[in-house]
């Protein structure tokens, strides 16, 4: 199957005869008079027609995308220009296909959508998280332990065993995990072990030792140190997560060039052509400045900073440009206003219904958010803050009507999850152009946690995506990968159904937060892009747009149930007109291929068709 990236090259033989031709005339007749035989060859070229550019057609497609005014339109061939990825024409089934073409694939009436958008993720700690202890699946504080000895047995090094994903409300333990838990397994190595939603983690006596945490060590503001009397117990939330951290070496350059591979196959593996990444630290800009480098960026990033001094150190005086032919950009600055429901870190106005002398963790307060923001939107950077809890919704929504009046074009403030918002404040979210990025699979994945954290009376603004639309806000989708899986399908039946893989809830929980399957895909495309800016380049596809789509394995649209659209898989992912991922393939898409994976390197597939001799 051959790869659009190596298309025979336009024909352009008698243009260049002319011009040796040219140049030979030119030389018997004014030679010695450069500035003669200078003059009249630019002439003549002025006078050529241009050589003719062809385009390449992806066929026979069962299309559907997003028109600018949110309506789903249909389409049955994409034509695009392999030399610049973009789009040069939608075809429908009335429009006859041009004679004049480089190549052509036929989809045989599959199922074909733009390329998809996560609007949160976090790049480096997806593949970094496929590349350590995975706890992610396991049902019991027993199997999560048989687990880590298992990997200790077979990992003899590094020494320090570091690993993500643990549930405690999975497991039904009813309490954290404790250093001890650990010591029990593996008390001779160093081990750190983080929880699903990356704002705990817990550490074994040694890991604690070495990082120099004592009965006396005290937790950094936004952070808590949970204790046994007076020692600690091996758990630290938010910011003390930092206390064990730090002393874990840092990876080498190669391992976090795996873990960027990685990332990358996952997400193109789900038909996600482009992400938002949450938290880029200046390491990880460079390792994907590298990929860039050598031509195996395969995926488009939109950075967010981890903090000011990375923002101000990569991008300088304002938002990098597009890089890479529209891969990498960095575009603003991630601010967290609190932590996470699950470890009691997310910041309520009222005590955590399970736990009533908790209020949560508010991790920066009003003067130094109203700073941050100012100091960013100085530079056209775009903030995006974290807000989990309806205290820090409440916090985020304040300062940003603060600012708005101040800077008041277009600035699309993001509140990323906007989790659990106070009914009143709703509305808020229809003002001065804020973008509510959620993630539909937090609320299957919550829900029962959510009912014990908040109680009845504050569930009503709790992953209220229905709410926001009708408020007037605007929805961004994503999944917050590695905190849950980065399948895009999976977000999108649990934001039409607000039910799990499982059917759970009968009906859904709270059916009327639901969406229409438009809306869901349009937070998945149209919404992510725009959140990011870069609703000129992706998110839909339309001419001038990049030619970044999935051929998938089913209609999404037609009647499909949230069970079908759960189980959809991508089967092929293009990214700029380049077959980038291609489900079964045999030689299954190398993520360092110079030029993009070629299926079959030395001929043609069956599908497609390399048109010659025009």
């Amino acid at each position: 199957m051959n790869h659009p990236s190596s298309f025979p090259r336009k024909r352009e033989s008698s243009f260049f005869f002319s011009l040796r031709g040219l140049e030979r005339k030119l030389d018997s007749r004014f030679r010695g008079n450069d500035g003669v035989r200078l003059f009249l060859a630019i002439a003549f070229l002025l006078l050529l027609p241009s050589p003719a550019l062809a385009d390449a057609l992806i066929d026979n497609a069962n299309g559907y995308t997003l028109d600018e005014d949110g309506d789903l339109v249909r389409f049955t061939g994409i034509l695009f220009d392999p030399d610049t990825g973009r789009i040069t024409r939608l075809l429908d089934r009335n429009d006859d296909p041009p004679d004049d073409l480089d190549f052509r694939h036929d989809a045989r009436g599959a199922t074909v959508i733009p390329g998809l958008i996560d609007a949160h993720g976090h790049v480096m700690g997806l593949g970094q998280a496929a590349l350590t202890l995975d706890l992610s699946d396991t049902d019991s504080l027993a199997e999560a332990q048989a687990r880590l000895a298992q990997y200790a047995a077979e990992n003899p090094s590094p020494r320090w065993i570091v690993g993500r994903g643990w549930n405690h409300e999975r497991w039904g333990l009813g309490r954290f995990p404790t250093a001890a838990d650990l010591d029990s397994i593996v008390a001779d190595r160093p081990v750190w072990l983080e929880r699903v939603d990356g704002h705990a983690g817990v550490a074994n006596s040694l890991a604690m030792r070495e990082a120099g945490v004592t009965a006396a060590t005290q937790a950094p503001s936004g952070g808590r140190i949970e204790r046994t009397g007076r020692e600690p117990s091996g758990l630290f939330v938010d910011a003390a997560q930092a206390l064990i951290a730090n002393a874990i070496p840092s990876l080498q350059p190669l391992t976090l060039e795996e873990a960027f591979a990685e990332t990358q196959q996952i997400l193109l593996s789900h038909g996600i052509t482009a992400v938002a990444d949450m938290g880029t630290s200046e390491s990880d800009w460079q390792v994907i400045r590298r990929a860039g480098d050598a031509d195996r960026l395969n995926i488009r990033v939109i950075s967010y900073a981890n903090s000011l001094e990375t923002l101000l150190a990569v991008a300088g005086t304002g938002p990098t440009p597009w890089l890479y032919n529209g891969r990498l950009r960095m575009v603003g600055i991630k601010i967290y206003a609190d932590g996470a429901l699950g470890s009691r870190g997310a910041s309520l106005a009222a005590p955590y219904a399970d736990a009533p002398d908790q209020r949560g963790l508010p991790l920066i307060d009003d003067v130094g958010l109203r700073n941050l923001l100012s100091r960013a939107a100085l530079d056209r950077f775009q903030p995006a803050i974290h807000a989990i809890g309806d205290a820090a919704n409440a916090q985020a929504l304040g300062a940003i009507e603060e600012l708005a009046a101040r800077y008041d074009d277009d600035r699309r403030w993001r509140i990323e999850h906007a989790q659990v918002v106070a009914p009143a404040d709703l509305p808020r979210f229809g003002r001065n152009g804020i973008i509510a990025s959620m993630q539909p699979v937090h609320q299957t994945s919550d829900r029962l946690m959510a009912e014990a954290r908040l109680g009845p009376d504050r569930l009503l603004g709790a992953y209220a995506w229905n709410s926001m639309l009708r408020n007037g806000g605007r929805l961004a989708f994503g999944s917050d990968f590695p905190v849950e899986s980065p399948n895009p399908f999976a977000g999108l039946a649990a934001a039409i159904s607000r039910q799990d893989a499982a059917g759970q809830p009968p009906g859904g929980w709270q059916p009327h937060e639901r969406v229409t399957m438009s809306e869901a895909f349009a937070g998945f495309t149209t919404g992510a892009a725009y959140a990011g800016f870069a609703e000129q380049n992706i998110g839909r596809l339309a001419v001038g747009l990049y030619a970044d789509f999935v051929i998938i394995d089913r209609d999404i649209f037609d009647n499909a149930t949230p069970e079908a659209v759960r189980a959809t898989r991508a089967v092929e992912t293009w990214v700029g007109g380049r077959r980038s991922w291609v489900r079964g393939a045999e030689n299954a898409p190398d993520p360092n291929a110079p030029i993009g994976p070629r299926i079959v390197p030395e001929t043609t597939g069956p599908d497609d068709e390399e048109v010659t001799g025009r």
